[in-house]
């Protein structure tokens, strides 16, 4: 049997709680892309620790569990160089535009029936499909 999808909801068990955990902590919304934006463009330098704190989170707990477990997930990331670097970029510019990402919008904002996370996470996930569609049925690049 197949259990891909235990992975998956560990996950967003684990992204709920963390967003729950900093909200009731500090009283904001976690927004990774709000947050590491703040330690790059310097608007978070009074919060820098906690903010450096999570991103080093965010890299080291996979790590960790990549290390680890045996039998790791398999990302179907595609070996494409280009593609990933391309997709890297537009995932930045996209969050900058909509002035947040998955953790902000989908993760935090639905959970306070934010209407703007609302539209904000169905724009994102309508453009992935899109963008999919193209990438891997109409340019074969995935």
């Amino acid at each position: 049997m197949n259990a891909d999808w235990i992975w998956g909801l560990i996950g967003g068990a684990l992204i709920g709680s963390g967003g729950a955990v900093y909200l009731l902590g500090n009283g904001r919304i976690m927004g990774a892309s709000g947050i590491l934006g703040g330690l790059i463009d310097g608007s978070g330098r009074n919060t820098s620790g906690e903010r450096i704190a999570f991103i080093a989170g965010v890299i080291l707990v996979p790590l960790v569990i990549w290390l680890t477990v045996a039998d790791s997930p398999d990302t179907h990331l595609t070996s494409n160089t280009v593609v990933i670097i391309a997709a890297g970029l537009l995932v930045g510019l996209g969050t900058r535009i909509a002035n947040g990402c998955t953790s902000g919008h989908g993760v935090c904002g639905i959970s306070r029936l934010s209407l703007r996370g609302l539209v904000a996470t169905l724009i994102y996930i309508l453009a992935g499909a899109v963008t999919l569609a193209l990438f891997r049925h109409l340019w074969g690049l995935i």
